[in-house]
């Protein structure tokens, strides 16, 4: 039987990613569907050796899809989603717009994969910090209980999209000989800059982002009642989100059994030699599928507490790869990067 994927998003960065994936990692389809708005859909994307012209998103665009990878605002996740389904296809969404609908798993399929056994027909990709977060902690916790997690994210300008990445490309041209520029709408520039304000606040004070990484953090590991406290800052980073961590647990866990368990666990790559400066680091993790970890140590004001980093590629095991992998499991087939 023919397999129709269809990318809505195709010209962003992470629907180029995903094509860019599923293209790399052999995905078994026969027809793919590139999907975009209106202003997008003059344009054409590479895949497998060939000018693949954008459809302009629609009813009739969905037809005969079996498999719908979404990379888009939650507000048109919501649009099309149900139109997508009720043509039959299964869509997997990057977007936030269902993450926290218990009737939609929310899915890093190394560490609760098997609810995708069920084979839903809409499943959540988690935030681009979350999964690299639940991705590390998920080993830690065969080795005891996780009673608490406080991290300051530092994220890449492209978690805000081309445009903002673009903002910082030409703020930090001109940066080198003056003030980098205000960005649009006189906001501070991201170039020479760290900004710890990402999405909008509240009224108590977190943004959105952070929000997200508790709510999703939790219901990833199945831990409703964990304690998770996120900054969440923005940094002249093209690509690559860090975050360093302090996971507290009901007994202490050394560093060398935590390493040991990263190094066993799908998905984690150990970069922990620091006297030689080999740490987890985005230009390091550029490219790449694993999430990077290391500086694991102890907190010397707190026995049960281990203090690490890490460091993902925002567009690949963020967004693109983690919704891939999903469908791969989906379709019940092994592929592996090639």
């Amino acid at each position: 039987m023919s397999r129709r994927v269809a990318v809505l998003g195709a010209t962003g960065l992470v629907g180029r990613t995903t094509l860019a994936i599923l293209e790399q990692r052999r995905f078994p389809l026969d027809t793919l569907v590139p999907l975009a708005s209106e202003r997008s859909a003059s344009r054409s994307v590479r895949f497998r050796g060939s000018d693949v012209p954008v459809q302009p998103v629609s009813e009739q665009a969905f037809a005969g899809v079996s498999l719908a990878l979404f990379a888009t605002s939650a507000e048109l996740s919501r649009r099309w989603a149900p139109v997508a389904r009720a043509a039959g296809a299964t869509v997997v969404d990057n977007s936030s717009a269902f993450r926290m609908d218990p009737a939609v798993p929310l899915v890093v399929p190394e560490v609760n994969g098997a609810l995708l056994d069920a084979r839903p027909g809409l499943v959540a990709n988690g935030n681009c910090v979350a999964i690299p977060l639940v991705l590390s902690l998920a080993p830690l916790a065969r080795l005891a209980r996780l009673e608490r997690v406080v991290l300051a994210s530092y994220q890449s300008v492209s978690g805000a999209g081309l445009e903002s990445l673009e903002e910082l490309e030409r703020g930090v041209r001109a940066g080198l000989e003056g003030p980098p520029p205000p960005r649009t709408g006189d906001k501070p520039p991201f170039a020479f800059n760290v900004l710890p304000a990402i999405d909008r606040f509240d009224a108590e004070g977190w943004t959105g982002e952070e929000r997200k990484i508790v709510q999703e953090t939790r219901r990833m590991l199945d831990r409703p009642d964990l304690g998770v406290t996120p900054t969440a800052v923005r940094v002249p980073v093209r690509i690559g989100h860090s975050a360093a961590v302090v996971a507290t647990f009901d007994r202490p866990v050394d560093p060398v059994a935590a390493r040991e368990a990263w190094r066993d666990f799908p998905g984690l790559a150990v970069v922990d030699e620091p006297e030689h400066e080999r740490v987890p680091t985005p230009l390091a993790v550029e490219g790449r599928d694993e999430v990077l970890v290391g500086r694991a140590r102890r907190d010397p004001s707190e026995a049960r507490a281990l203090v690490y980093f890490f460091a993902s590629d925002n567009l690949r095991k963020g967004a693109a790869l983690n919704a891939v992998q999903i469908a791969e499991r989906l379709v019940g087939t092994a592929v592996g990067s090639r």
